[in-house]
């Protein structure tokens, strides 16, 4: 794992300009660091590098192909390299300098060229190449969007690009202005979705995107070398039709090469464990593939509402782990927050961010790579949303919606307050939240208006954000209304689309790669997704239950009475600590006349959540959190 930058375009200095800019993001890779420059064209390369693969000056990056015609900085790692490496050897005479999978990219790319090169890879990456003869500059993102890559033009015509946004926010002379658009975007997902980011004219390239630039041009050209959207809809119009024991057995086997060669490495590796179907699945397959006990790590919490440790202790004893856990205090937390900035570059609200941040700086300490069960909800239908509306909607959609909506305004007569009071005797926390969320779902006309509620903080961002307008994303892209597919199945295909890359991938690689920890993410490996999207509904979402045909393999190997129960999210309280810890420090950043003098936001409906949150009436966490994250991310500007 790794971290590169580069631009195309006249600079002072250029070696010191790139210098600068790959000592940024030293943390991705602290292990070596080099650029290149040609004068030429002014064409310049910069890599910093966590050593995986091949720890000698072997793999050492800028990388030059053998035929003298192609330069490569590269973020990531190929799982298949080694075979690629075979199938080269019998086409031609090959001279390996080392074994890293860096030098079997470029000697595939001197076979087969870029964009066919592009197509037999296995893995995570972010690539920038540089093709002498062509002057042509390639950047390309890996299909799921594990590995981060921003792009764009600064100071008229220069072409930038690099893994984090520090990188360029340290190019000399230039000004970076704010994207209010993409700021709208911000509150109503807790994250900016790609392509967008917070700064006018620089760009994330999307997952399975490559992008051509000619350089002499300030022109560029972007297309596509797989299509998440064409492999779910190839893969329900050709469904699996073999029995169920076939399907779970084939994906056991398709999990367990996926696993296998991820596991591959010259370092110390281990896995996150949090007790859920996803991370017990991967640890589960891992153990069973190893000789040794497999190190495993999970953060735990005092609060009962949050914490899955006492889960994941009991599995890592079943299947014999090197089991390490932390217990996270309020204070653990709370001393994270002022990192925020600095770990994501841009306002990034999921709160969850924090334990991830912990788990993997506890995970560090033992191990270099680490393996999670990331992407199971969006591929096996795992998410509450999808049993919720599977359970719901087809009978709330028959009642009529002016009755529907005279039933969510009898609800939200009485204050929430009133009925948490009332019904908490009873076990049911925060239900006069639950009640008044709920009323909303009472207000939705289709499925497609409940999904963009459920995945929605601010209902309504363009009125709070100053000149803000939602730009598009996948959200509301019409294409995907043509797909022949279920309501279930359209939601998990937008948040394996957006949620997925722009929320949780960002989360995990920002917060690892900032205590410079590589993360792998199993599920991601684009024949496990074809895979997936080939078996029907009815092995993935079961009796209101998700992940049926996943659950099956997980109890081959782990009992079923550790595995089911109620699903719980990796969150924090951050709703309580608003009240009391974080009280002081997060007025401050909601002072009413800071608000209007900054100019991005209008003070009257934050004020408004902000009082009623202090006061018990409503829980407007979420909410609050997305407003401070920003706050406190343009303080560091």
């Amino acid at each position: 794992m790794c971290g590169i930058a580069g631009f195309i375009g006249t600079f002072e200095q250029p070696n010191r300009t790139l210098e600068k800019m790959v000592s940024v993001i030293h943390h991705r890779g602290p292990d070596d660091h080099g650029v290149f420059f040609d004068e030429n064209t002014d064409v310049g390369l910069a890599h910093a590098r966590l050593s995986i693969l091949d720890l000698s000056p072997a793999g050492h990056q800028p990388m030059t192909s053998n035929s003298g015609r192609y330069l490569i900085v590269f973020n990531g790692e190929i799982y298949n390299h080694l075979i690629i490496r075979n199938e080269l050897e019998k086409l031609a005479n090959q001279h390996w300098r080392g074994h890293s999978d860096t030098e079997t990219l470029l000697a595939a790319i001197d076979e087969w060229g870029f964009f066919d090169t592009l197509k037999r890879l296995v893995g995570m990456f972010a690539i920038a190449l540089y093709d002498r003869k062509s002057s042509k500059v390639y950047l390309a993102r890996d299909r799921m969007g594990e590995k981060p890559l921003y792009y764009g033009f600064v100071d008229h015509h220069k072409f930038v690009f690099a893994s984090e946004l520090k990188s360029i926010k340290v190019l000399p002379n230039i000004e970076l202005a704010i994207n209010r658009d993409a700021l709208a975007l911000f509150l109503r997902h807790n994250y900016i979705p790609a392509p967008y980011s917070i700064y006018q004219g620089i760009s994330k390239l999307e997952p399975g995107q490559y992008l051509t630039f000619s350089v002499g041009s300030s022109s560029i050209e972007i297309e596509r070398y797989w299509s998440m959207s064409d492999i779910a809809t190839q893969g329900m119009s050709t469904p699996f039709v073999g029995k169920e024991q076939e399907a779970i057995a084939g994906l056991d086997r398709v999990l367990k090469s996926s696993i296998s060669q991820q596991m591959l490495a010259d370092v110390p590796l281990g896995a996150f464990l949090s007790g859920g179907v996803d991370s017990s699945t991967v640890v589960a397959l891992m153990q069973n593939m190893s000789s040794r006990p497999i190190k495993t790590f999970t953060i735990g919490f005092d609060d009962k509402r949050f914490n899955e440790a006492e889960n994941a202790k009991a599995v890592a004893a079943h299947l014999g782990t090197e089991h390490t856990e932390l217990y996270m205090t309020a204070k653990d937390a709370l001393n994270v927050v002022p990192l925020l900035p600095t770990i994501y570059d841009e306002p990034f609200s999921d709160s969850s961010q924090i334990p991830t941040y912990l788990v993997s700086k506890l995970a560090k300490q033992h191990v270099t790579v680490s393996l999670s069960g990331d992407a199971g909800d969006e591929l096996f239908s795992g998410y509450n949303r999808y049993t919720m509306t599977n359970r719901l909607w087809g009978k709330l959609s028959k009642v009529p919606l002016p009755i529907r909506s005279y039933l969510a305004n009898l609800i939200r007569i009485i204050p929430p307050t009133a009925y948490t009071k009332l019904l908490s005797p009873l076990g049911m926390s925060n239900a006069g939240d639950k009640l008044h969320k709920a009323s909303y779902v009472l207000l939705k006309s289709s499925v497609s208006d409940l999904y963009h509620g459920l995945v929605s903080h601010w209902d309504d961002p363009a009125s709070v954000v100053k000149q803000g307008i939602e730009s598009a994303t996948w959200l509301t892209n019409s294409r995907l209304e043509n797909i022949d597919c279920s309501d279930i199945e359209r939601m998990m295909l937008l948040d394996s689309l957006s949620y997925l890359p722009d929320d949780i991938l960002t989360k995990v690689d920002r917060a690892a790669m900032s205590v410079s920890l590589e993360t792998r993410v199993p599920f991601l490996d684009h024949q496990v997704v074809e895979y997936a999207w080939s078996l029907p509904m009815s092995m993935k979402l079961r009796n209101h239950q998700g992940k049926w045909v996943l659950r099956q393999v997980l109890y081959q190997y782990v009992p079923k009475e550790l595995i089911d129960r109620p699903k719980m999210g990796f969150g924090i309280p951050i709703d309580q600590w608003l009240r009391s810890e974080l009280r002081e420090w997060a007025e401050c950043l909601l002072n009413e006349q800071r608000l209007e003098r900054e100019g991005f936001f209008h003070p009257k409906p934050i004020r408004e959540k902000w009082l009623e949150h202090l006061s018990g009436k409503r829980n407007w966490g979420y909410h609050l959190w997305d407003i401070l994250v920003f706050q406190q991310w343009l303080e560091t500007q």
